[in-house]
This record gives C-alpha cells, sequence and structure tokens, in this order.
C-alpha cells in the first residue's frame, strides 16, 4: 500500500552491507548473510530501512533520518545526509506510516540546538542483525543489534567529552508534521534507578496502540535535564541525560517492549539479554538469521546471490511475534491473552502477502504456518473478522478484501494441521457474511451481484473482484469440510466478476444499481481510494485490474472470446505506449500498463502460459527480473510490502509462481539462476536447475523431472515439498 508522490532519483552506486568488525559465522558453515544488503530499497519507493532485525521479531532499531511524508514509512531514506536519532521499531516497505518509537539520539560535549548529525556514508554499514554508523557532529560510534523483544544500543564517545543522550518520548513517525504533537494520547516515564527508566505510551496513526517499556543502561545516569515541550499539546517528555563513564568510552543500552506491561517488558529483557553483551546479542541474530537463509542454497554471481538472499531476508523481517516470552498479548480487545503457542503474529500485510509472500511461507517455513493461522483466528474471534491489515495487534482496515481467508484456506488444502478447521472456516464465513466493517456491504453485494459505482464511491470494482477471490477461497474449504450448501454460495459469489466484465472495451468497468456502465469510461484512469484521486479501483486502473482473475483464468478467456482474442488484450497491455490518466506513486515499474511495483499486476505476466504462449512469461520474467531487482538502493521498483515484492523476485528466479495462491499449483516462468536448492523437513531437497542459462538463453527449450520429460504448465506443493529434481533446459530461442 503506498499514498501519493513519486520521487524519480539517480542511479546509486552499490552499497557493501557487509560487517566484518563484529562477529562471524562458525568456521564450519558459509555465513550467507554476507549476501544480504539491507540498503536495498532504502530508496526510490521501495521504503525499506537498514537498521538491526530479528527473524519474525517484534523490534527493528536503526536510523531515523526524516519524518511526516510518505516517503518516510519506515523513517529512512537512503539520499538523506543527517540522522534525526535512532528509534526502536518500523515497517519494512509499506506504503503507509506508524511505528519509531523511543527516539534515542547520543552526542557528545555541549548541547547543541539542533541534536540531529550529519554522518559520512563510508561509516554506514549494515547487515542482518547489525547497524553502525558514525555521528560525524555528534562525534559518537553507533551500533545496534537487537533480540526479538529487546533492541540493543553500544554507543562510543570521545575519552575526554561528556556522553549524553537525548531521550525522546514524543516522537514517533507520523504521516503529517504537526501531528508529532498530537500523535501521543498518554504518556508515563519513571526513572525506577539511576541505570533504569520505564514507563508506556499509548499513541494513534495508522491505529491506536499502548506500548510499554524498560530501557536499561550499564552506566549510571549522572544527571537528567527535562526539556521544555516543543507545543504546548505535546503529552511526552524529551531529557538530556548525562552519564557517568568513569573510564570507559563505551555505553551499552537495552530497550525491551511489550504490549502488555511493564512488568512484560522487564521479563523480556530478563529472558532475551539479561547478562549478554552487545557481541552476544549480535551472534545469536547473525545466527538466527542464518538458520532461515541456508533454507536455499543459491548458485550464481555474488549480485544474484545479494538480489535473492536479500528478498529472502524481507520476507522474514515480518510477520511480527508481538506475544511477550511467556505467550500473552493483547490484540484488539485491549485486553491481555495468552497464546497457547506462546506466539502471536500480526504485521502481515494481507492485501499484499497472500500472493506469493505467504505461499513461500508455506514452503520454507512450514512450522510458523499453524502459528499464524491460529494468530489471525484469534484475532477474528475478538475483531469480529479476520484480520484484513494488522498491525501490532490492531486492525488498520487498510485495502480492500480480506486475504487472512486465502491464507487461512492455503493452509489447510495444503494439510497443516495445529489448528480447528471447523472453527477456522465459521471465522472465514463471518467475516465473509456477518461483518459489518465500513468494507463489506454484503447485502449491497449479494443483491447485485457487484458493487455498483453510484452507491459504492470508491474502488467499487476492486473491491467486487478482490471479494469474489476470498468467496472462492471459502468455497473450497467448504467443499472439503462437506458444507455443500455453502460451497454453492461462496461458489457463485466467486463468478460475480462476470457482472463487471464489458464485452465492448473487454475490460473490468464500473457498472451502476440499474445495470448501466459507467460512461465516459478511461481505461487509464488511476484510482486509489486513499488519496484524493478517489476512483472505481485500487491503486491502479482497468487495464490493470482486469485481469485480477487469479480464480479463473479459462473463465476469463471464454469471456474474452478464446486464447487468440484474450492475447491480443494482454499484448496489449504490455505493449501500450499510452500514459496513465493521472500519476500515483503506487503505479511504477511499468511496461506498458502493467505495473510491477504493484501487487494487482503481480501474476499476470504468467498468464501467457494459459494462453499456449509460454515464451512470453519467460521473457517478461526475464526483463522484470533483471530491470527492477537490483543490488543498490534504488533497486526495488516499488514499495516492498512486507516482503510480497521480494517474494516475486524469489519465486520467479527458481522458474515458478503461485499464479492462484490456494490452488497448490505454481505456474511455471523461467529460472533465473543456474541452480537453486531448498532444504525440506526430513531431510528432503528440492533441486531446480538451469542448463545452458545465459544473458541470451532465456527461453525454456524443455523440462525434465526427476529425470524424465516434463509436460505440464506447473509444479505442486506437494511435488516439491517431498523433494525432487527439476532440470530446465534454456535456450535463445523460445519453443516451437
Amino acid at each position: 500500500m503506498k499514498k501519493t508522490i513519486l520521487f524519480l532519483l539517480t542511479t546509486m552506486l552499490t552499497l557493501s552491507c557487509t560487517n566484518k568488525s563484529t562477529t562471524s559465522a562458525p568456521s564450519n558453515e558459509i555465513d550467507l548473510t554476507q549476501y544480504v544488503n539491507p540498503f536495498i530499497g532504502t530508496a526510490f519507493t521501495g521504503h525499506t530501512f537498514p537498521g538491526a532485525t530479528y527473524p519474525l521479531g517484534m523490534m527493528q532499531p536503526g536510523p531515523e533520518t526524516g519524518n511526516f511524508t510518505w516517503e518516510y514509512c519506515s523513517g529512512y531514506f537512503y539520499d538523506d545526509e543527517r540522522i534525526n536519532g535512532f528509534s526502536q521499531n518500523r515497517l519494512n516497505g509499506t506504503g503507509c506510516v506508524d511505528l519509531g518509537d523511543l527516539l534515542m539520539q547520543p552526542f557528545s560535549g555541549e548541547r547543541r540546538a539542533d541534536l540531529s548529525s550529519s554522518f559520512d556514508k563510508s561509516t554506514e554499514k549494515a547487515s542482518p542483525g547489525y547497524y553502525t554508523v558514525e555521528l560525524a557532529e555528534n562525534n559518537v560510534k553507533v551500533e545496534i543489534t537487537t533480540t526479538p523483544h529487546v533492541a540493543v544500543h553500544r554507543y562510543t564517545y570521545p575519552k575526554d567529552e561528556a556522553a549524553n543522550l537525548l531521550a525522546d518520548f514524543q516522537s514517533g513517525l507520523v504521516w503529517q508534521k504537526d501531528r508529532i504533537h498530537t500523535h501521543v494520547l498518554d504518556n508515563e516515564v519513571n526513572f525506577e534507578s539511576d541505570r533504569i527508566i520505564t514507563g508506556h505510551t499509548r499513541r494513534r496513526e495508522w491505529v491506536e496502540r499502548t506500548y510499554y517499556f524498560v530501557i536499561e543502561f550499564d552506566k549510571p545516569i549522572l544527571s537528567s535535564e527535562k526539556l521544555e515541550p516543543q507545543d504546548p499539546r505535546e503529552k511526552a517528555p524529551r531529557y538530556i541525560l548525562n552519564f557517568d563513564m568513569g573510564d570507559d568510552t563505551t555505553l551499552n543500552m537495552k530497550i525491551a517492549m511489550s504490549t502488555t506491561g511493564i512488568e512484560g517488558a522487564k521479563a523480556n529483557l530478563a529472558a532475551e539479554a539479561s547478562g549478554k553483551d552487545f557481541d552476544n546479542v549480535y551472534q545469536e541474530a547473525k545466527e538466527a538469521w542464518n538458520k532461515y537463509l541456508s533454507r536455499v542454497q543459491v548458485e550464481g554471481t555474488d549480485d544474484e546471490k545479494t538480489n535473492f538472499y536479500t528478498s529472502l531476508y524481507h520476507l522474514y523481517i515480518q510477520p511480527n511475534n508481538i506475544a511477550d516470552v511467556d505467550g500473552r498479548y493483547v490484540g484488539p480487545n485491549e485486553q491481555i491473552t495468552q497464546s497457547p503457542s506462546g506466539t502471536y503474529y500480526s504485521t502481515l500485510s494481507q492485501w499484499d502477502t497472500f500472493r506469493a509472500a505467504f505461499p513461500m511461507y508455506t514452503i520454507l517455513s512450514p512450522e510458523i504456518i499453524s502459528n499464524l493461522v491460529n494468530s489471525m483466528t484469534a484475532f477474528s474471534e475478538q475483531q469480529g473478522h479476520l484480520p484484513i491489515w494488522a498491525l501490532m495487534g490492531k486492525e488498520t482496515f487498510t485495502m480492500v478484501g480480506n486475504h487472512s481467508v486465502p491464507m487461512v484456506v492455503d493452509a489447510y488444502l495444503k494439510g497443516f494441521t495445529g489448528f480447528d478447521p471447523e472453527k477456522v472456516y465459521q471465522e472465514i464465513k463471518k467475516s465473509l457474511t456477518e461483518s459489518t466493517y465500513f468494507k463489506t456491504n454484503w447485502n449491497l453485494y449479494d443483491h447485485f451481484g457487484y458493487y455498483p459505482y453510484d452507491l459504492i464511491k470508491t474502488e467499487s470494482v476492486s473491491r467486487t473482484l478482490e471479494c469474489g477471490f476470498d468467496d472462492y477461497c471459502a468455497a473450497l474449504m467448504a467443499q472439503k469440510l462437506g458444507k455443500t450448501e455453502d460451497y454453492e454460495f461462496f461458489l457463485k459469489r466467486s463468478q460475480y466478476y462476470k457482472n463487471l466484465f464489458d464485452s465492448e472495451t473487454r475490460a473490468m468497468r464500473p457498472k451502476d444499481s440499474k445495470g448501466n456502465w459507467l460512461t465516459p469510461f478511461d481505461p487509464y484512469q488511476l484510482a486509489h481510494a486513499d488519496s484524493n484521486v478517489g476512483g472505481h479501483y485500487t491503486e491502479g486502473n482497468a487495464l490493470q485490474y482486469t485481469w485480477h482473475l487469479m480464480q479463473d483464468i479459462p473463465g476469463l478467456i471464454d469471456l474474452m472470446g478464446g486464447k487468440e482474442e484474450t492475447g491480443k488484450v494482454l499484448d496489449y497491455l504490455f505493449n501500450t505506449t499510452q500514459e496513465t490518466t493521472g500519476k500515483l506513486s503506487d503505479v511504477t515499474g511499468l511496461i506498458g500498463q502493467y505495473a510491477h511495483g504493484n501487487e494487482p499486476s503481480h501474476h499476470v505476466a504468467y498468464i501467457y502460459s494459459y494462453l499456449d504462449r509460454p515464451e512470453e512469461t519467460q521473457r517478461l520474467v526475464r526483463q522484470i527480473t533483471t530491470d527492477f531487482y537490483k543490488n543498490k538502493p534504488d533497486g526495488l521498483i516499488g514499495n516492498d510490502d512486507c516482503g510480497q515484492m521480494s517474494a516475486w523476485y524469489l519465486f520467479s528466479a527458481m522458474g515458478f509462481y503461485p499464479m492462484n495462491p490456494v490452488s497448490g499449483e505454481f505456474v511455471f516462468g523461467a529460472p533465473q539462476l543456474p541452480k537453486v536448492t531448498l532444504k525440506l523437513a526430513e531431510g528432503k531437497t528440492f533441486t531446480v536447475e538451469a542448463k545452458n542459462l545465459s544473458p541470451s538463453n532465456l527461453y525454456v527449450e524443455k523440462i525434465e523431472w526427476n529425470g524424465k520429460p516434463y509436460e505440464k504448465k506447473y509444479i505442486t506443493y506437494a511435488d516439491i515439498m517431498g523433494g525432487g529434481n527439476l532440470l530446465f533446459y534454456m535456450s535463445d530461442k523460445p519453443k516451437r
């Protein structure tokens, strides 16, 4: 999800992201973090960040270079020349603003009016679990690492100057500058001793939430000065802390957070960081990242490996387990709840990640799937519907449809256990028929068989199409559970898309409550409900959304008049030179009107395989992976969106993609790496090899599966998880 302004940036130099000054991987293992570049996506509109992270952890401490606009959804932009401080959490690649809690800014010597600092880019380095930079004006070396619930900072000051720290409890990432003074609703700060500060903050931005914290220093606070508020509306203080360093020059700070209370934050600190120094914590974070990264072995150039492993890294920055170490958490009902599994995941960005990220989790990390399903189910029991786009346990109501549905159905159809299918199904049914949050309007949907644009003023077409896919998923689960009446009901709903297909324009076109098409109709007109653009589509236009039929591509082909006619319309999408009507920052990575920078287009290149023209898919996959994924700060063509942009690359680089995410089928494209090996459960491996792959050999001549010719257009989830060898023979000419 993204918002308003499109930045055009010049090409940037690739930045080395390895850190060689602290710990290293065990000598008998390959340290795959060397192939992760956290600076990829920190320029242009990627909205990623280079802070320290832990796989699926709650904390993401790192630098903040800006605030108050769409460009600073993660609080960081690569081209910036000053750092305002270091906050403890943030979002990866989203298009909405929140988090950025508890800003800390170290400085030595006398206090200046402006404590932001310039920095030399050559001193800024990042790798999984680690970030470092030297603040030039503040004269402090900053190093940051993290556990799942505890951010750990190490500041090195000059020996003969005062060691100071700005602790800003009012700061946070907000959409507009004026809201920095009003986003905090309530705050408490307690100096429990000369080394420990505790408290809580209730704040609002994308969601309203309360977080609790404990801050522990390894040096005593010599003095604290409470600064005057910058605005009389502020509810939280800012302090200048000065430390008694003795003969030492290094200050260590640990910040633990919790949704349940100060005692929860203290327990998190004790369990994860007590008795551990900075290097211990970083080593554990690095080992945790290698655990996930090592599930895939990749052959290729260093840049190819970096693109792949950075994508894998982006995939596991979230979802975030916000439960305390004892399994307690606060969800949408704002009550402390005990998770039976000890985990409670939030920040799933469902509208984005159901497409490829979640299917990738089912392959690479099946151990987290039942907990993900149980987390979504528990959320629904409290909220009244499955999460649409949940952040820190709260609902944002962002985007359209409810794409938790395909996630939990995907898990069920793939045979995952550890959750109650009947309970899950009832939450699906409730979410798609009973829930009355403001984007449902089920009575209208069922009465008309679509959302009429005169009654539903924004996103009427996209809402119809997105809900149709959820209905399709519900139908599949109902069928498997033996609920025939429900199956027929949801299957009928999944075909509502046909009511918006205009055979004259061969597009999904807005229709009013009297059955009349929108006139005049401009298929190039961009729409975005969350901005002043408005319109009938979600972050896109008719040319892009017409193909949003992942559940029934054969049905769409029939509507368009067969494969040949469908091919003409699809060719037009990729080859038109006419520009969009209006501009949106979401619509980037254009090939014709195909927009790879936003998720509704992600499956579209694979539709050619259904038209018996797989060479077009193969050509486009090469073009997209080459042009839109690069090892440099502006190397992502759009928001990473909690790993979805990266997941597209992971699948496509291996040679296939989940065009229908709940089908259990992965449609072939063409591999972009010489060899990829997945380490699966029970010691099994799945290997993809591209024989004769080269810049010119981008087409697939033939495929073998376990040494035998393979003619299907796809490979199944069961095939992958059973292990085996998939061999592509590559050529410089399309197969005839």
